[in-house]
């Protein structure tokens, strides 16, 4: 019954969600030169053959799944099809994806344009990422029994109690996935008390993820350019973090002389109004995005742009993850550990738990409670260059064990890749 109140509220919706897409277009939210994707029209032909179809909602979920990719372009005869909801996302795709990997945006949950997406794209297999599950999608493509697999599905203690306010409706929702490789035990639990069939654990797929790229002439620059300067990343801010990055730094310039701070924030659109609210607080700032040369004199170094975590976590050896001085519920500390960092996160990592725990017991990152906290231990690191070093291999091997995740993933997902791959020159699904 909720399945077909859903239906018809979003079908009825129409012109409210045009609007919405207009208004997002206008904020740079949506890609105005491919606003039909979001309507189900597909930009370019479907290729000949087996298609596998991977979801991946927003930035977190599409890096997750980039190592799978890679694995699944390698099989003989499918080709890849992978959607995602957000600019940044599809600009971060575009130049890490696999040669010949189609990316599109995924449309509205409008049952006429999902149906109008499914008629295009017909795959074969349809793999969903952590917990984007749009109800009119996941139906149509159950009623054309595409065989679904949700990887690396989570289930936070908000959305458990959520989805058991319509347990009938969870239950038919979760019923079109053959399987569910969940991240942990909990989210198994969880996702097996809503109806889930098939729940397995195999861990973390962002485990599985290389390490994030980087230009090696910009990273030599960069270098050259900060000098002998003690150094510390504030990465994957948000609104409050970057204060307190600032205030952290104002903190430790007194006893580090030349302290050099990096701010990288979550969503570097903010970049600008995050320089302009740290000058008012009498540091000085010098903005990527610009092209604002770090001086001598610069306190922060501000670093907007798009996709250059990787950059920057080969250029300090501290690296506080943000996303968790404030209730966001945190980032991925996997990403600083694997290139060389000492990691630091707040108390808010409920999206990241079992990982945050199992660096903390590793003894690979720190927990800091507050903006004095953080001061206090990054600068305790900068002045233990052997404390530093010990997380940093600490953090370097818990990385490097949890690589294997990816193979136990592509062991649970064979029978559904047989039989894409048994006749490379098999048609696609009628």
């Amino acid at each position: 019954m909720i399945a077909g109140l859903y239906r018809c509220a979003s079908d009825a919706a129409g012109p409210v969600i045009a609007a919405m897409l207009d208004r997002r277009r206008a904020k740079g939210k949506e890609d105005p030169d491919r606003l039909d994707e979001r309507r189900g029209i597909a930009s370019v032909p479907r290729p000949d053959g087996p298609l596998i179809w991977i979801h991946a909602a927003s930035v977190g979920e599409a890096v997750s799944m980039l190592s799978l990719a890679d694995r699944l372009a390698g099989l003989p005869g499918p080709r890849l099809l992978i959607t995602t909801g957000t600019v940044t996302s599809a600009r971060l795709l575009a130049g890490r994806m696999p040669a010949g990997a189609i990316h599109q945006y995924v449309p509205v949950d409008r049952i006429g344009w999902v149906r109008r997406f499914l008629d295009h794209w017909r795959p074969d297999l349809a793999l969903w990422v952590e917990s984007e599950l749009w109800p009119n999608l996941v139906g149509e493509a159950r009623r054309r029994q595409i065989p679904m697999v949700l990887l690396n599905a989570r289930m936070s203690e908000r959305s458990f109690r959520r989805w058991r306010w319509a347990p009938g409706f969870a239950r038919n929702l979760l019923a079109g996935f053959a399987l569910c490789l969940a991240q942990s035990e909990t989210a198994a639990a969880r996702l097996a008390a809503l109806g889930a069939a098939d729940v397995q654990t195999v861990g973390n797929l962002k485990y599985a993820a290389d390490p994030l790229p980087a230009d090696a002439a910009e990273t030599a620059r960069l270098d050259a350019a900060f000098g002998e300067r003690p150094r510390w990343l504030a990465v994957s801010t948000h609104a409050g973090e970057e204060e307190a990055a600032a205030a952290a730094h104002r903190a430790l310039a007194p006893g580090h002389p030349g302290l050099l701070t990096i701010i990288v924030p979550r969503h570097p659109a903010r970049g600008p109004a995050i320089a302009r609210a740290l000058r008012k607080g009498g540091v000085a700032v010098a903005l990527r995005s610009a092209g604002e040369p770090v001086g001598p004199d610069t306190d922060i170094y501000l670093a907007d742009g798009m996709g250059e975590l990787g950059l920057f976590f080969r250029l300090a050896e501290i690296a506080f993850v943000g996303g968790s001085l404030v209730p966001h519920g945190g980032h991925n500390p996997i990403e600083p550990a694997r290139l060389g960092c000492a990691v630091l996160f707040g108390p808010h990592m409920g999206n990241f738990a079992s990982i945050a725990a199992a660096f903390l017991a590793a003894g690979a990152a720190r927990q800091v409670a507050d903006t004095a906290a953080l001061a206090e231990t990054v600068g305790a690191l900068l002045a233990a260059p052997e404390t530093r070093a010990a997380m940093i291999a600490a953090g370097t091997a818990e990385a490097a064990d949890s690589r294997r995740v990816l193979d136990r993933v592509m062991e649970r997902i064979a029978p559904f890749l047989a039989p894409l791959t048994a006749t490379p020159s098999a048609d696609a699904r009628p």
